[in-house]
């Protein structure tokens, strides 16, 4: 058999995997808008405490998708390094063509997490890691006529974010400093009840931030998720291809009494 050949079978063998894959999946689109707040309050060089809430919706602004509501303790380990532990509840709306879950029901969340943040810098360019560790007990419908969740199921997720940041007018993001900055962060779900989604998620962001003072920082632009079901539709599993916008506003509030 020669060369030209043997790559013509191969680029059919490969052609009909990615066929074979598509028709076993099912897509649905959504546009979202993802509108965040984060407040850090300082007490010293080591110990601060966390809370944030997203607002995140669907057809752009108009619906809801969750909302979610994070809080936590932080200590700085070292000058790069940030532990947090802490707990998130959240609530989930029926959005998009495909339910999350069979029922089509809003549904409660409740989280408890621990986090590792490794900050580091080449040059100008700002980089950080977050490790983070969830267990999630997730509510369902055991009776469909329920109107409130009435089971709830644990699951394990594992997630892991890279983030970079660059100045833009200024050598290094201080006060009055514009900057570029993107993160792409992956989830993965583990532990006996996790079904399809094994991979669970994957988010991507390219923002465009402005740091007014030490206080108070923004930052918006493009935001993509995609997201696979943990169930199949018609023997399908199922992706969420979720584009839209995201803002984030950051407070930072210092009681040490060093500014």
């Amino acid at each position: 058999m020669n060369q030209r050949k043997l790559l013509l079978i191969v680029f059919l063998c490969l052609l009909t995997a990615v066929v074979k894959a598509q028709n076993t999946r099912l897509s649905d689109d959504n546009q979202i808008g993802w509108w965040n707040q984060f407040a850090t309050i300082t007490f010293n060089n080591k110990w601060s405490y966390h809370f944030e809430y997203q607002w995140r919706r669907d057809n752009w602004v108009k619906d809801w998708q969750q909302g979610l509501l994070r809080t936590g303790i932080n200590y700085q380990l070292h000058k790069k390094v940030q532990l947090r532990v802490g707990y998130a509840w959240a609530q989930t709306f029926n959005y998009g063509d495909y339910p999350l879950q069979a029922a089509g029901k809003t549904f409660p969340e409740h989280r408890l997490f621990q986090m590792v943040t490794v900050s580091d810098g080449i040059g100008r360019l700002e980089i950080s890691h977050r490790f983070m560790l969830e267990q999630r007990w997730i509510g369902r419908f055991l009776n469909t006529t329920a109107t409130k969740a009435d089971d709830f199921i644990f699951w394990n997720r594992l997630r892991y974010m890279f983030r970079a940041q660059w100045p833009l007018n200024k050598p290094k993001i201080e006060d009055k400093a514009w900057y570029a900055a993107g993160y792409d962060e992956v989830l993965i779900g583990f532990g006996k009840n996790v079904n399809q989604n094994v991979f669970d998620q994957n988010r991507l962001a390219l923002m465009i931030g402005y740091r007014f003072n030490k206080t108070i920082r923004a930052e918006g632009g493009f935001f993509q998720q995609i997201l696979q079901l943990g169930r199949q539709i018609n023997n399908q599993n199922v992706f969420q291809y979720n584009n839209g916008t995201i803002l984030n506003l950051y407070y930072n509030i210092d009681l040490s009494g060093k500014q």
